[in-house]
């Protein structure tokens, strides 16, 4: 009765241990974008961005700072000043106590009351509003930079998306052509073991001698080594897709062994390249800090209001005692060694450096297109003809095993045709998985819709 209980909870528990069977793309694209962890902290520079970009802006609404302060004092200037702040300021705080208008050295008298007050608590509560009224655009400008480079951030994760998705699809395709590879090489394995089946016979009736048999059994020996390293090369790829998706997978749909050729036109390139949009959000913000240094030569204006209330004791008659203070105030450098001109310069400078990178990168990019459409193109033409290749070294391995069964040859000419078949074969897969990876680079290139 336990033993059924337990075979129930295996039975069960087993889908959630088990990974992802018969995973198609679709499927794992979508599982990509949610759970790939790459994915996840370009998500979060990015929300980082945002919340950055909104920073600048909050400097318009100003600052309020509320400030408490206990302070305890014997020293005069200290003492007169706490009450007089405190509204509690007396003629007999100034010595008037000790004035004696009969006395000729009256003025030369020393107040003792002023010069050595008794030492006083004080406590000082005070809000404080800062806003600023005019900043020759500065806030603008650094508000505009802050935006554009939150829009910088999620182009760097559209990018990041782009190359994950360019490695998930590239990992089917390889685990595609990896599985194709097997089916073939599991085929030519048969064939040796047939061939090798046939040879003992052969020997057996004196055709053949010890040595032709050895000569296959090592011949096997080595596809049965690249068939083993085939299947070893399968499961690093389904542990490196099992990475990209944090997720366990354990089979795939496969894909066609060739992925679809999209070579983008110029209009393309230059309205959806990742590196062109980065490189044209810069050019707006070098032409902001233009605007940043040119604010130099405009005065700053600002207004504050203050409110606040002091005594001895703390809170103690606040509203009796309370004060407030409202100002404007305006500062405008008029000579500060011409650094304010060298640092306009130097950024006009930089945003024609920008200007001419626009360039560039659009070059370049042009040139990345073209070279790796040229690449593609001649896999692909490689591909064609290793195709008829390995048809022709097939025919051939047949040819050559029919002549080996009337003893018109010996078996090494068979065997170096195998080797001949077994050599297109792996040139064949190296091939298509280069092809492929040209053709999804160029699809990293720019942004591809959903």
């Amino acid at each position: 009765m336990k033993m059924g209980r337990y075979l129930i909870i295996v039975f069960f528990a087993f889908p959630l241990w088990g990974g992802e069977v018969n995973l198609e793309l679709k499927e794992a694209l979508n599982i990509l974008k949610q759970k790939n962890l790459e994915i996840k902290i370009a998500q979060f520079d990015s929300e980082m961005k945002k919340i950055e970009s909104k920073l600048p802006n909050a400097m318009r609404f100003g600052k309020i700072d509320v400030t408490l302060s206990a302070m305890r004092s014997d020293d005069a200037g200290n003492v007169f000043g706490f009450k007089l702040q405190s509204r509690e300021a007396t003629f007999g705080d100034f010595g008037a106590g000790e004035f004696n208008p009969a006395d000729p050295n009256v003025l030369l008298i020393q107040p003792y009351d002023l010069n050595y007050p008794k030492a006083r608590n004080h406590y000082l509560t005070k809000v404080a509003y800062q806003v600023p009224i005019f900043t020759g655009g500065k806030i603008t400008a650094y508000s505009n930079i802050a935006h554009k480079l939150y829009e910088m951030s999620k182009i760097d994760k559209e990018k990041v998306v782009a190359q994950k998705v360019f490695e998930t699809k590239k990992t089917f395709h390889d685990i595609t052509l990896i599985e194709n590879y097997i089916t073939n090489l599991s085929s030519i394995n048969n064939n040796i073991n047939r061939l090798e089946s046939i040879v003992k016979e052969m020997v057996k009736e004196g055709y053949a001698i010890q040595t032709d048999l050895l000569e296959v059994q090592a011949h096997k020996a080595d596809a049965q080594s690249m068939l083993i390293q085939a299947k070893l090369n399968r499961e690093v790829a389904y542990q490196y897709l099992s990475f990209l998706l944090s997720t366990e997978v354990e089979s795939i749909k496969k894909v066609n062994e060739m992925a679809s050729l999209n070579i983008p036109t110029k209009k393309e390139i230059e309205t959806n390249s990742f590196d062109i949009q980065k490189a044209l959000i810069g050019l707006e913000i070098t032409e902001d800090a233009v605007w940043i240094q040119r604010a130099s030569f405009f005065p700053t204006i600002g207004a504050f209001v203050e409110y606040g209330s002091a005594d001895n004791v703390i809170f103690n008659d606040f509203s009796e005692k309370d004060f407030y203070t409202i100002g404007v105030q305006a500062s405008w450098n008029i000579f500060n060694g011409f650094s304010d001109s060298l640092n306009l310069q130097k950024a006009k400078i930089e945003n024609y450096k920008t200007i001419a990178q626009i360039e560039m990168a659009k070059s370049g990019t042009e040139l990345k297109v073209k070279r790796l459409q040229s690449e593609a193109l001649g896999s692909l033409e490689m591909v064609r003809s290793d195709e008829v290749r390995l048809k022709y070294a097939s025919q051939i391995y047949e040819n050559y095993l029919a002549k080996y069964k009337e003893g018109m040859i010996p078996i090494g000419d068979v065997l170096v045709k195998q080797s001949k078949e077994l050599e297109v074969l792996l040139k064949l897969l190296t091939t298509k998985n280069n092809y492929n990876a040209k053709a999804f680079e160029l699809d990293t290139i720019i942004k591809q819709g959903e």
